[in-house]
């Protein structure tokens, strides 16, 4: 029985251990999820205005190519000069930007993104020549690794608050693999943070940029003074455009991640306390049946002395 309550003692000890660098961890994911929540509530002033923009540029040019009368598509297109980055093409091979995150503790954030992918893939895709990844984080880089997909490109180490240097890479070989055809269109999968309790899968097409609704400018007719010219001006502001977008994914991304994590510490740290109560409970009994057996031998042994 000593030996027994030993054991109990230990385990109530290592447990009381693990509950408090969960709950360290716990208040550590809280504090990185206010962090990049506030710097996401910023982020999307500029985000919208930089959206204006373009939409609105991209208003300038559909009106111009209305206007351009009764002349042949081909002449309407090489007068409009329309930049590669809004332009619809035939989708030979479809990219997807994953993001997962680089290591464990976050719950089903990684598997349930990575699930969702891999639905997509099987439902929309014969071959994998039909496809290829963009992985960021090193979850879904080695998932896709370790079963042969193509993987054209991958990123580890995003910061818990990333900045906007470090998307820019990302940005760039994106717009980059684009331009040069290794995928006709690009997809980014993440985890959306709804709020602390809840995230939901999202696939958003981010290139060719199609989600410009001309329907939100204001006034269609205004035009823009610009040197050099308007389409050299809006191929230059596209791609901030693509990274708003991609770093707006990101940070949703990692709000998600910081949410799931803190979510998940909670859980351990909930069943540690409830595991505590129970050995504490059964160590108590225990001792309470040694003493009793105790008390009976000893009383056994007056008795058998009277």
């Amino acid at each position: 029985m000593a030996e027994s309550l030993t054991e109990i003692k230990r385990r109530i000890d290592s447990t009381k251990s693990t509950e408090k660098i969960t709950q360290a961890m716990q208040m550590v994911s809280a504090a990185k999820l206010n962090q990049i929540e506030k710097k996401s509530t910023a982020y999307q002033i500029y985000s919208s205005k930089v959206r204006e923009i373009v939409t609105h540029m991209a208003a300038a040019q559909l009106l111009a190519l209305n206007a351009a009368g009764s002349g042949s598509s081909k002449d309407k297109k090489e007068a409009l000069q329309i930049s590669s980055m809004l332009q619809q093409r035939p989708v030979k091979k479809t990219g997807y930007l994953v993001i997962t995150s680089d290591r464990g503790l976050v719950g089903s954030y990684n598997s349930s993104v990575i699930k969702a992918v891999t639905d997509m893939i099987t439902k929309d895709h014969q071959s994998n020549d039909e496809y290829v990844f963009m992985a960021v984080g090193g979850t879904g880089a080695d998932f896709f690794k370790n079963r042969g997909m193509n993987i054209a490109y991958e990123y580890r180490g995003v910061s818990d608050v990333p900045t906007y240097n470090e998307v820019r890479e990302i940005v760039n070989t994106a717009v980059s693999m684009y331009d040069s055809g290794v995928f006709d269109e690009l997809y980014v999968c993440y985890n959306h943070h709804v709020n602390t309790l809840r995230s939901e899968f999202r696939a958003e097409k981010m290139l060719p940029i199609s989600d410009l609704d001309v329907s939100e400018v204001a006034d269609k007719h205004i035009s823009y003074i610009t040197d050099p010219s308007q389409e050299e001006v809006l191929d230059a502001i596209l791609p901030q455009y693509a990274a708003s977008l991609i770093f707006g994914a990101l940070m949703d991304a990692k709000a998600a991640e910081h949410s799931a994590g803190m979510n998940a510490m909670r859980s351990a740290t909930d069943n540690a306390n409830d595991l505590i109560d129970h050995l504490t409970l059964t160590y108590n009994r225990a001792r309470q049946g040694a003493i009793t057996q105790e008390i009976t031998e000893i009383t056994a042994g007056a008795s058998a002395l009277e």
